[in-house]
């Protein structure tokens, strides 16, 4: 049944009822009813008539408003997607990018190092994590309930769970809407690396994430209750991932920092108020 006709329905129903009560009670039911009883009864009919019809059109109406709000979330979420999806092949360019200077730097050497060759088979891999991971979140099914560029952390934190003993807590309370698809891309992108590098070089058992709007910006932190790690020491895995995500904190203008505080390792994102 379309609103056209529920509308109709509630409209015409309750002047119906009232208009047939009065025919009945003139034609059939004035000799035996009296005329202030039919009075106090035309409401009671209207009353009893709105409850048993007009209940159940408004339960349709409801039913049908939650079906449109389901159908224009989807419809939302399936738009963030396609931004993030724009957004993405970006920041996979940049990614071939950085691999193809690296690869014109080992034609232009006689005796490349292992360090080096390390280093190029450690990018290419990761690149082709990140190109999997985003390809299959963006094939999940939208929850309507989450952000949709936040179910790629979701998914990367149900897979560490998978894969190792790591154990991650996010506590995000950064508006959707204040960030930029480009932003969203570029975070999740820090977020995910510096997870992988916990999971791969701290040893942690515990990490969470901290996402929180602060003095008209907003400031994400990932802590780990790891070993910690040198960046000058280092393997060429974790040194590109340290620069990585650096490179994509400059690139945005935010504010990037690792440092180490009662045997936990904060690497902290913020953007400060324009």
């Amino acid at each position: 049944m379309t609103y056209r006709q529920i509308k109709w329905l509630i409209l015409t129903i309750p002047t119906l009822t009232i208009g047939i009560w009065e025919y009945v009670r003139h034609e059939f039911l004035l000799p035996y009813i009296s005329m202030e009883l039919g009075n106090w009864l035309a409401p009671v009919f209207v009353l009893l008539v709105s409850l048993l019809f007009l209940t159940q059109l408004f339960s349709m109406i409801e039913h049908n408003q939650e079906e449109l709000n389901k159908a224009k979330a989807v419809q939302a979420a399936m738009e963030e997607r396609e931004k993030i999806a724009r957004e993405l092949h970006d920041g996979i360019a940049q990614s071939l990018f950085f691999l193809n200077a690296q690869l014109t730097q080992l034609e232009h050497t006689k005796q490349p190092e292992q360090g080096m060759l390390h280093k190029l088979k450690e990018s290419v891999h990761r690149t082709n994590d990140y190109v999997r991971q985003a390809i299959a979140n963006l094939r999940q099914p939208a929850d309507t309930k989450t952000a949709a560029w936040l179910q790629g952390i979701q998914s990367l934190i149900a897979e560490l769970g998978r894969e190792s003993a790591l154990q991650v807590e996010s506590h995000w309370s950064i508006p959707d809407l204040a960030l930029s698809a480009k932003e969203k891309v570029e975070l999740l992108a820090i977020v995910r690396e510096a997870l992988i590098n916990i999971h791969k070089h701290a040893d942690a058992g515990r990490a969470r994430i901290q996402a929180e709007m602060e003095g008209g910006g907003w400031v994400c932190r990932i802590v780990d209750d790891g070993k910690g790690w040198d960046p000058e020491k280092a393997a060429g895995g974790s040194r590109y991932g340290l620069k990585m995500m650096q490179d994509r904190a400059r690139m945005m203008s935010w504010e990037w920092s690792m440092v180490r505080e009662q045997r936990e390792t904060i690497v902290t994102v913020r953007k400060k108020k324009t």
